[in-house]
């Protein structure tokens, strides 16, 4: 019964089911469960995370687009089942379920649409204090990766400057059925003390993007649609290229930009 449900949602999200118990147990064993009393999580399939975040002293929540999943979901964990949301996690709104209470994201993202779901982490980071879950392994390490790396890029920037991103474990295709072409990796985003930047939200956004859309130029040359000042330019900082900046580089950049009296 569950095969079946898994070829279905397969066909319809293109979403690979994970089948190792083991696997499962860790991920759902990386959130630390301080601060928060409740874990949505995203895509559950056919629950194999969720059983393990059943067990925990905590209550979890799950969002998933599939019909036939939230089926299977709701017949087989009827202790779930009215915290079982047919909804697109990137289109509903979250309150709805939380309020304004904090809550811990996890699951095994789907490869198409991980990247969003960390952005729209980003912009509710007020009520999410932590972050774990499975990405395709190349944008798992492109946001926990430092200045100088060569996957360093505007995802790693922008989730560093609120969180602190580790890199947990990899995980083989084996273990999926379909089984993906790529590794998978886990990590772990843990909220800093203080989220909120010491420059204008937007700018900063707009300065990690400018930049790194043309990253083998120097920031003097990649940011010209600044319109920044003479006096400016010559700073040290520019004859930088954005991946040898960190995230508090960035945010010493974003600060000058924010100064300069030509910047429009």
């Amino acid at each position: 019964m569950a095969n079946n449900y898994q070829v279905k949602a397969k066909k319809h999200l293109g979403q690979h089911f994970l089948t190792d118990e083991s696997v499962a147990q860790d991920i759902a064993d990386t959130l630390s469960l301080e601060g928060y009393k409740h874990i949505l999580e995203i895509g559950p399939g056919m629950g194999v995370l969720t059983k393990y975040l059943l067990d925990k002293p905590i209550k979890t929540h799950v969002i998933e687009i599939d019909t036939e999943s939230v089926d299977y979901l709701k017949a087989n964990y009827l202790n779930l089942a009215d915290r079982v949301y047919e909804q697109d996690f990137l289109k509903y709104d979250l309150t709805k379920i939380f309020n304004n209470e904090p809550f811990a994201i996890i699951g095994n993202f789907p490869y198409n649409i991980s990247t969003q779901i960390v952005f729209k982490t980003l912009e509710m980071r007020a009520q999410i204090p932590e972050f774990s879950g499975m990405f395709q392994k190349e944008v798992a390490q492109r946001i926990c990766s430092k200045e100088g790396s060569k996957v360093y890029g505007i995802l790693s920037v922008l989730t560093q400057a609120f969180y602190d991103a580790e890199y947990l474990f990899t995980v083989p295709p084996t273990v999926f059925n379909p089984p993906p072409k790529i590794d998978s990796g886990v990590l772990l985003l843990k909220r800093k003390e203080n989220m909120t930047l010491p420059v204008d939200e937007k700018l900063f956004f707009r300065v990690v993007k400018t930049a790194f859309q043309q990253r083998r130029k120097t920031l003097r040359n990649s940011l010209k649609t600044f319109n920044l000042s003479d006096n400016l330019k010559a700073n040290v900082i520019f004859g930088n290229r954005p991946e040898q900046l960190s995230v508090d580089s960035f945010l010493e950049l974003t600060q000058l930009i924010e100064n300069d009296d030509t910047n429009t």
